[in-house]
């Protein structure tokens, strides 16, 4: 009975501890979604993109990274990440998100005429 308590109160206290701030958590926690860009006009959200990797030292075409944790440890491995390698793969997330909203509405493409007519016809 006192080694199921030991190893009750050790589970506990392991899981209390990692609650929230495990690496898999928070690695999630930077991939973000592309609609609430939507809204936001094309230029502003491209000059938006643009100042947000200058100020991070990232590509315009940044993505969040993920590690690959040992077996299906994940959820228990605490985020051992430096504030600065976080505050990246948070701006990467950003990055990414704002540039699946340019992609999906074809932002910073010129528009194509359209032309009405017969398929197969060639316009005059």
């Amino acid at each position: 009975m006192r080694w199921t308590m030991v190893v009750v109160a050790s589970c506990l206290t392991v899981a209390g501890c990692v609650g929230g701030t495990s690496m898999a958590e928070r690695q999630d926690e930077d991939v973000q979604s592309s609609l609430q860009y939507d809204d936001v006009p094309c230029d502003q959200l491209l000059a938006q993109r643009n100042q947000l990797a200058q100020q991070n030292n990232l590509p315009v075409t940044a993505k969040p990274g993920f590690s690959n944790p040992a077996m299906g440890f994940g959820p228990f491995m605490p985020d051992t990440r430096s504030k600065a390698s976080r505050d990246s793969n948070k701006a990467s997330g950003e990055i990414d998100a704002m540039n699946r909203s340019i992609d999906r509405r074809d932002c910073g493409k010129p528009k194509k005429k359209e032309t009405f007519g017969l398929p197969g016809s060639k316009p005059s």
